[in-house]
């Protein structure tokens, strides 16, 4: 039979509401009281329900973590980092796979029924707005890789991906590249919108042209570029707007004859694990994802203390990553 509450009250000499307020954060129980309890739950093997704490605290532990975009590998390392993040502060995560839906109502619905403390919202594809339903419901939610805007409806924490555009058009630039373009994901994205405002800002000729692949994926990224060389020869280099397109890309480039860097060059954003397998060894722009991922979990807690805290953005730097997709910098005259 399990180990009860009752038995552990047994065990300690102590009431089973003293039992219970020894396992409750912030409840009165003198220190010897609590040091009788926690031995005798050592030796019987106790661990409190969470349940049964959830109904006296009214805090669940569980916080629900929103996604839409499972195809995509880097959200393997997205949701490895949010889960440890959460389980080492003794927090449970409940994962909501949005897909394709554009509608929060019924993760509103699901997220409330399981009572959750607060709600992450990790997507940089997400419209703004999308967060802003659950705050409506009642719910702290903080936007995890959302748009960087300077009054957010809901905390956001990411990064500025204009400022990476225009990062990877100077990047290309000191190189000697003339003829760019940009291979992005699903146009209505807001870090594909961003990302192509900051390339064509930071180009120093006319606007680079763009072409959007149906999703953050490696067959839409090859997809798009074996119709892009169906019409003509590729550009000199591409600003892909996500590693995992960039890496479609480069098969696509492959398959068709063309070196890289040799004949193209590509450069990607995020710099997931795969980015640096050899084979790929993607020039790359990195997105600090742990740091995101902590500050996240942060403000999704002190929201759940503080709901009427003031909504802030809180943006992370991103560092250009040096392999071998791209030709190297010329050497500098003597």
């Amino acid at each position: 039979m399990p180990v009860t509450l009752k038995d552990v009250a047994l065990r300690a000499g102590v009431s089973r509401s003293a039992v219970s307020r020894a396992f409750t954060p912030g409840a009165s129980v003198s220190a010897k009281t609590r040091a009788k309890v926690e031995r005798a739950a050592r030796e019987l093997g106790y661990a409190p329900s969470a349940l049964a704490s959830a109904l006296s605290t009214g805090r669940t532990k569980l916080i629900g973590l929103v996604s839409n975009n499972f195809h995509n590998p880097v959200f393997l390392e997205v949701f490895d980092r949010f889960t440890r993040g959460l389980q080492e502060r003794g927090l449970r995560p409940l994962l909501v796979n949005l897909s394709d839906e554009t509608d929060a109502a019924q993760s509103v619905r699901m997220l409330r029924q399981y009572s959750v403390d607060a709600v992450i919202v990790a997507s940089s594809t997400l419209p703004p707005d999308f967060a802003l339903a659950y705050r409506e419901a009642g719910l702290a939610v903080v936007h995890s890789f959302g748009r960087c805007e300077q009054h957010p409806v809901v905390p956001v924490v990411g990064i500025d991906n204009a400022a990476c555009g225009r990062m990877a058009a100077q990047t290309l630039a000191a190189r000697g590249y003339r003829r760019v373009a940009f291979l992005g994901g699903p146009e209505s994205a807001t870090s594909t919108q961003d990302r192509l405002a900051g390339f064509r800002d930071g180009w120093p000729g006319a606007p680079p042209p763009a072409r959007f692949a149906s999703a953050y994926s490696f067959a839409a990224g090859r997809a798009e570029m074996q119709r892009l060389l169906r019409e003509g020869p590729p550009a000199e280099a591409y600003f892909c707007g996500d590693d995992v397109l960039s890496l479609g890309a480069l098969s696509a480039l492959r398959d068709a004859g063309y070196d890289v860097p040799g004949d193209v060059g590509v450069i990607g954003l995020n710099d997931m694990e795969m980015a640096g397998w050899a084979g790929f060894d993607l020039t790359t722009i990195r997105q600090p994802v742990g740091a995101i991922i902590a500050a996240s979990i942060d403000l999704a807690l002190m929201l759940a203390e503080d709901p009427a805290m003031q909504p802030e953005t809180r943006l992370f730097p991103c560092t250009l990553i040096e392999r071998a997709t791209l030709r190297p910098l010329p050497a500098a005259a003597p």
